[in-house]
This record gives structure tokens, sequence and C-alpha cells, in this order.
């Protein structure tokens, strides 16, 4: 029954009134499983030849590699891990390989792994410890090889390394100098050029314009357009370069560069928008659309030629789509939807046909369930900037005066975007308002924007939450006096920036892998993000020369603030907020005798990829807010 009338009986006036008044339906609980277990399938991928097609799939609980023939009901498992799961994949071009990215502990040290299908051969094509591997590039017309980046010779630099399947030869190609953050690889896996950094924080594009002739600088970045401008590809003759592009304009615009003579053609822009997504045709390598993320995100098409493709996909389902891979012919797609209120769905368009199949959701058991829609939001800042952000409310409730979960996001170089997000439904289903703002500094808004959050860590970067948590209360959807703030990474660091900076708005706080000390966070980067230092100082502050202004936005320095009780959870292999920068505020607050959860994971890095450790996570976390904002929680198996 989808209603159910309670009749009060009020005697008004001497006159005995019958009144139907609707009872709220009570929501299920959705259980953490189903919204932080391993995905039912995830990230479908078609061979080269379109004949098979691989995707990630739990065995035992653990994440691996399954292949299927297109058509039939053969699906087998093909990788073997039993640990950490495998989230990174791609099939080679040769139709025979499966690769995919594995480290261990979360130490981010990637390995490429291989397993050839006609033999069933495991190979660990990169066997070096404490080596991190990046995948530069992999070329239809070249089948059997792949260019890696390596830095097995300087932490701090990654190398081009050529692997060929055939022989499982590695041969180094490109020697890094150690200031190149980026190479660039042409339509022939030839490296054309590099992005240098410099030390004001900006970079250079260098490009061999000759073969076999050193790199020669054809353009600069000032370090305000760091974080809105780049290459993207090579066009298929090597003639031209596509970027992204901010220079003369407030957000990145995709231009064509002639490389010869320098100049430029704006192929998509927006004043106050950064490109996000961008399509290219992977014979021709032209590009075919562009898409740029407002409240939600919009393609522009280029190529006049997938027009009807896009028009028949955008009617097919109200999410936001994306094609994740195509067959080699370029006439099958793999199409994946995302939407607020259910779980993401994949389907298989055929071109020639104009029709799609719908092949799976990430989350079948999600389907059972009514989900919050997320709403996009903008408000005013208090010194005049247009703040966006979502909100999404819990089901069946009145909008008014209930507690809320500001959930930052992380980054803090990112943005929250609109579509399926497990948090703020776990959120809305426990009883709560999810906020998530997109403060200044976040990206895709533009060069103004992003640069207006410099040096403003526990600065205006936090007024813009305490702004959007003042809207929320004055709009009357949140209780002031239940208000907690969450987050992971930067976002963990916010959450103990309001714990220690603005104690009186927050009822609590949940800290995931965020940092305390922003001198020692800077001073332990990993190696490899040397290349990026120099940016990172500009926009966060130089431990070496600005010891008292970062204490003073550091929440570790600020712990006798502290009013209400604090979650944190932290990766022991974590090489970007290493583990003494949770250790190090906690010891603080035992010593002061503060309230604190403190949960450490040996085998997680920064965040919690297994799926046990995330719920384990998660279920602490809920019973924490529960006891402190009053929402729901699934109470904790039974041990038997």
């Amino acid at each position: 029954m989808n209603k159910w009338i309670l009749y009060l009986a009020l005697l008004l006036g001497g006159v005995l009134i019958i009144m139907p008044v609707e009872a709220k339906k009570i929501v299920p609980l959705i259980p953490r499983d189903v919204l932080f277990g391993n995905p039912d399938k995830a990230s479908p991928r078609l061979s080269p030849d379109g004949k098979r097609m691989a995707y990630l799939a739990p065995v035992n609980n653990v994440l691996n590699v399954w292949v299927k023939t297109v058509g039939k009901e053969d699906d087998q498992p093909i990788t073997s891990d039993t640990v950490r799961g495998i989230r990174v994949f791609f099939w080679a071009w040769d139709n025979q390989h499966i690769m995919y990215l594995q480290d261990v502990g979360g130490n981010e040290n990637w390995r490429l792994y291989g397993v050839n299908l006609e033999n069933k051969e495991f190979k660990d094509w990169t066997p070096y410890e404490n080596v991190q591997v990046r995948v530069i590039a992999h070329e239809k017309d070249y089948p059997h090889e792949i260019l890696l980046g390596l830095n097995k010779e300087n932490p701090k630099a990654h190398d081009v390394y050529h692997l060929d399947l055939l022989t499982g030869d590695l041969k180094l190609i490109a020697k890094n100098p150690g200031d190149y953050d980026d190479w660039l690889i042409d339509s022939h896996l030839k490296v054309r050029g590099a992005s240098f950094s410099r030390p004001d924080g900006g970079f250079d594009l260098l490009i061999e314009k000759a073969p076999n002739t050193p790199f020669e600088k054809i353009l600069s970045w000032a370090y305000e357009d760091s974080l809105n401008s780049g290459a993207v590809d090579f066009s298929k003759d090597g003639k031209y370069l596509y970027l992204k592009d901010s220079r003369n304009a407030n957000a990145g615009k995709l231009v064509k560069l002639e490389i010869a003579t320098g100049k430029t053609q704006i192929l998509a822009e927006d004043p106050t928008y950064d490109v996000s997504g961008i399509m290219v045709q992977p014979d021709t390598r032209e590009i075919q659309a562009v898409s740029f993320e407002r409240a939600r995100s919009e393609w522009q098409i280029l190529d006049p030629s997938i027009k009807k493709d896009m028009k028949n996909l955008k009617k097919l389902n109200p999410g936001d789509f994306s094609i994740v891979s195509r067959d080699s012919a370029d006439q099958t797609w793999l199409v994946a939807y995302n939407n607020d209120n259910q779980p993401v769905a994949y389907y298989t368009y055929n071109r020639k046909s104009g029709k799609a199949t719908f092949l799976f959701y990430n989350r079948k058991a999600l389907t059972k369930y009514t989900l919050a829609p997320m709403e996009p939001i903008s408000y005013q800042s208090r010194d005049g900037l247009t703040i966006n952000g979502y909100i999404t409310f819990p089901l069946n409730q009145t909008k008014k005066n209930l507690p809320m979960v500001v959930n930052v996001h992380g980054g803090p170089w990112v943005r929250d975007s609109w579509g399926y997000d497990p948090e703020a439904q776990w959120f809305a289903n426990r009883g709560y308002v999810c906020l998530q703002v997109n403060y200044r500094g976040s990206t895709g808004y533009g060069k103004s924007f992003v640069n207006a959050g410099d040096k403003e860590w526990a600065g205006k970067m936090h007024d813009d939450v305490i702004d959007g948590v003042n809207w929320a209360i004055a709009k009357g959807y949140a209780d002031k006096e239940r208000i907690s703030i969450y987050g992971g990474s930067y976002g963990g660091y916010a959450a103990l920036v309001g714990a220690t900076f603005t104690p009186d708005v927050f009822k609590c706080a949940v800290d995931i892998v965020g940092p305390s000390n922003l001198i020692t966070l800077i001073h332990s980067v990993p190696p490899y993000w040397s290349t990026f230092l120099a940016n990172m100082k500009r926009r966060v502050g130089d431990p070496d020369k600005e010891v008292d202004f970062l204490k003073s936005r550091s929440p570790l320095f600020k712990v006798d603030n502290i009013k209400i009780p604090i979650l944190i959870g932290q990766g022991a292999n974590d090489p970007r907020v290493k583990q003494a920068e949770a250790e190090q505020i906690v010891d603080a607050m035992k010593k002061k005798g503060l309230a604190y959860e403190y949960m450490l994971f040996p085998d997680e890095g920064h965040g919690f990829a297994r799926p046990e450790n995330r719920l384990k996570f998660y279920a602490a976390a809920e019973k924490f807010l529960a006891k402190h904002l009053g929402g729901r929680f699934e109470p904790y198996p039974e041990t038997p």
C-alpha cells in the first residue's frame, strides 16, 4: 500500500470533524553494502575488434576483470586478484591482452600487469619495487606496443619506456631531465614534446618541430593559467596540436594550434566554464565533441557525422551520458548514463541502426530503492562570488529544520558534479540534508574562480562553506544545532578546519585522510609531485618561507579551539597525506582530553579501496553521526 491514512477526531466549537492526515511513508534503510560494497559490474570495455567485452566484477568479494563473447553468456573471470581488487584496466590493441594497474596496500607504486587471453598467461610487465608506472600511450596502428612512464631511474621524474608485448622487452626511449610534467606522443607513438614545469608555477610547451631535433618552446602558460590549460592531442598528421587554453580568456577553451606557424583556431569555448570532456575520433584524431560541466554536463558537437548518434543517445536516458568504449570500426559504442537517482546504467549502441541495448546497472540492488534527487544550487559568498553546488534532501520529509551534513569535496582542485553520489544518497537515506559546495579553488568555473582560492585554505575557501551552511539555515532547510562537516583529503582537512576554526557552527566532524599540518603536508608529498610543487606552494603556501602563515592555517595548531567530537579515518600507506597527519592531531587531542575516534587501516592508502574497510568505516561513521545529529543508522551485523 502506497499510502495509509490516520483520522484525527477534532472537537471544534462542539462539532466533531473527521480530518484525513497523510502520514509520511518511512523510507527503507539502504544497506551499506548496497551503497559501498563492490559493484555488481562496472567499467565495460569492448575489444578493438568488437567481438568481446571486458568488465569489472567481484570474485570472492574482490574486483577482477571478466571477459565475455559479445552475444553469448560465456562470462569468465580472467584475472585472479585476491586482495585490493582491480580498478584500472584496458584492452591492448592486439585484441589479445588485457592490461591492468595495481599497487600494494594503497602505496600508489603502480605496476602494469597483463593476461594473454589466448594462452591465459599472466605477466608482471614492470617488476620493479618502489617504482610507479603510468600508461602514456597505445595506438591502433601499433597493436603490440605501449609507451609507459616509469620513475625507475629518478623517483621524481617519469622517463618514457617502450614495451613490446610480443617479446616483453622494455626499452628506455626518452629521458626526463627532471622538470617535465607530462609527455606528448603523436599518432606514430613517437615522443614529440613535453610540458616543462617552471619554478614560478607556470608551464612551457616544448615540441620537436622536425624529426630528431631538440624540443623547442612554442608557448608558455602563466601560473594563472596552469589549472585551466594543457595539451590534449596531436592531429593525425602531426601538424596541429589540440589544447585546452585559458590565455586571453577566463575559462579554458578548446584550441587547434598550427605548430609551424603558431596560429590558433578556437573550436569551442564558454565565458564561464572550462572545457571538460573531449571526444576524439581514434582513427582521424579529430575532435568530435566537447562537454562543459555547468549544473549538469552538456555536449557541444563539432563533428556533424555524430550529430544523429548524440541526439539518439540524449533521448535514450535522462542521465548525463559519456562514450566509454568503441570498437575499432567505430560502429559499436558503449555508453554510460549517470543519473542522480539511480545507479549508473550501461548500454551498447549500434551506430548503423541507431538502436541501443541495455547492458546492466553497476549496482542492480539499488533499483529496488527510491533514491533522492540531487538539486543544483547557487548562492552569493560574503565577498560577492557566486558559489555553486548541490543539495540532496531526505525523501518523504518536509524540507524544514533538518539535520545536515556538509560533504566537502577533496582536491581541492576538482569539483562536485551532478549525478549518482553514494555518499549523498547515504546521508539523505539516513535522514540528513547533504550539502555539497564548489567553493573557490574548485575547477571547471574558469581561472578567476580557481585562482581565487590561492592562499585561502582555512580562509575564504572555508568562508564559502560556512556561507553555504548559513544559506541552508536561512532557507529553513537546516537545523543550526544539528550540522556536521565531513570530507576526504582536502575535504578531511576542511572537516578539521571546521572543528578548529569554526567550532560553534558544527556538532561533530568526520575527517578521512585529511592533513592537519600544512607544513608537514607539503614537506612530505611524494617525490613524483616535484613538478607540481612550485605551483602548490603558490596556491597553499611555502613551508620554507611562510611558516607562520601555514601554521595559522593548520588545524593542528588550533586544537585548543575544539569543542566537538571528531571521527578520523586514515590509511597507513597513504603517500599523499601521511599517517603522521592524522596521528599528530590525534595525539594533541588525546593530551587535552578531547573526544575523538580514530580508525587506522594498515592495508590502505589515500582512501579505502577494499570493500571490507569501506564498510567498516562507514558503519562507524553513520553510528557516529546518528549519535550526534540524531539520524538513522544500520546496526552492525550480529557476530555469530
